[in-house]
């Protein structure tokens, strides 16, 4: 037994004001949504308020349920908490809405104790942007979720198509990603001087890839050390690899090489064998504030490891990495990358994408006078782009002025 459990606070509106008004009504759908989602329940016990309103609290072996009606706003609060794996209290809330009737059911999942997802399961995700604040996402289908061995995982329908979630942040959209992944690709691979071989840390999708092989790069080692991700993220989601395109990266048939291992480790291994890459390219979820495991991916954000991926640069190469959030309260992260891109690379250029939240930087060991017109100068490289233009690459080059400022 782990301590544990999944609480979810819910909201049911259009409810008919008759039904809950009437406890016994409301206490007789509660025992029939508990069973349906596998709950024992010990005792129940209901109270009718005076003009109006209604309280039934549910005893169960897992934990406890409760609604709390008000008739006058033709909605309930609904609080059902359970612990195990026996009890699944999203079923619970489900079934409470269809038995009482509900036009609408908001619902959040909090993750308590040990061993299980954050809130990514239910109606709702908030996704934490900075303290005190969170975005929250509607979850129109969940298509997959579980735990890997590295972290939790996500994949639903939301207004911006099949997206993915892990540890409850938003890693990509259907919608956005292709703009998300240009930012960090393209200019990096504009500046090196040759895109023969790439090398990709993270992003698990796969589109990086993809944009690397329509570049021109004859070799592309993809290093991921959640390979349940990867293959998940192939499976579900409608960009990035497809299943077949995988499998032949596992397999090492063609031009893309499937690793899966530890970033650090890899990068190690690959200095002492002599390998050498072009383009080196950074795309982890933003860097935590703690160190808690040994293979914590914030390892992959420090400048030990930046000086690792210069070390196995072929001439003219560049190295990129997912630097953070340029907006003024979660631009924490870029501003200690930008310093520790400073102190391992002479030619430091940033990209902050004007259509995603996110900026990128590219450095190479040695110095280049005008880093901007150098990759502008090599656009052709890409037949096509969608996000990504002369103009674009000069304004993306100007850090925030949070960070410019003395």
């Amino acid at each position: 037994m782990t301590f544990a459990g999944r609480h979810v606070l819910a909201e049911l509106r259009g409810v008919d004001p008759a039904v809950l008004g009437d406890e016994q009504q409301v206490g007789d759908a509660l025992r029939r949504a508990l069973d349906a989602g596998g709950a024992t329940v010990l005792d129940v016990v209901a109270h009718r308020f005076e003009p109006q309103g209604t309280t039934v609290l549910a005893l169960l072996a897992e934990s406890h349920a409760s609604v709390h009606a008000y008739p006058e706003a033709s909605a309930a609060f609904v609080d059902v908490f359970t612990c195990g794996v026996h009890a699944d209290p999203e079923l619970v809330v489900d079934a409470l809405g269809r038995e009482l009737g509900a036009d609408e059911v908001r619902a959040q999942v909090v993750a308590r104790g040990a061993g299980l997802a954050p809130a990514a399961g239910g109606r709702e995700v908030d996704e934490p942007l900075a303290a005190g604040m969170r975005r929250r996402w509607r979850l129109d289908e969940v298509l997959w979720r579980g735990r890997t061995e590295w972290q939790d995982m996500m994949v639903a329908r939301t207004a911006q198509g099949i997206s993915l979630f892990c540890d409850g942040e938003r890693q990509s959209t259907e919608a956005s990603q292709l703009v998300y992944h240009e930012a960090l690709a393209v200019p990096p691979m504009l500046l090196a001087d040759r895109l023969d071989s790439v090398l990709v840390v993270g992003s698990s999708e796969g589109v990086v890839s993809q944009i690397a092989v329509a570049a021109g790069a004859t070799r592309v080692d993809h290093v991921d050390i959640d390979t349940e991700c990867v293959r998940r993220c192939a499976e579900l989601l409608p960009y990035g690899y497809t299943p077949d395109e995988l499998a032949d990266a596992e397999a090492g048939r063609g031009p893309v090489r499937m690793h899966y291992a530890d970033g650090w480790q890899f990068l190690v291994d690959a200095a002492a064998r002599g390998d050498r890459w072009d383009v080196v390219i950074v795309d982890l979820p933003d860097e935590p504030v703690e160190i808690t495991d040994p293979a914590q991916h914030a390892r992959l954000y420090g400048e030990e490891f930046l000086r690792r991926c210069a070390e196995v640069l072929a001439p003219g190469g560049v190295v990129c990495s997912q630097a953070g959030c340029p907006t003024l309260w979660r631009n924490d992260t870029l501003a200690r990358m930008t310093r520790r891109f400073g102190d391992v690379f002479a030619t430091v250029l940033p990209y902050c994408s004007d259509e995603h939240e996110w900026a990128y930087l590219t450095g190479r060991v040695d110095p280049v006078d005008d880093p901007v017109e150098l990759e502008i100068s090599r656009l052709g490289r890409f037949p096509a782009l969608t996000s990504i233009d002369a103009d674009a690459l000069r304004r993306g080059a100007i850090l925030p002025f949070a960070l410019r400022a003395p």
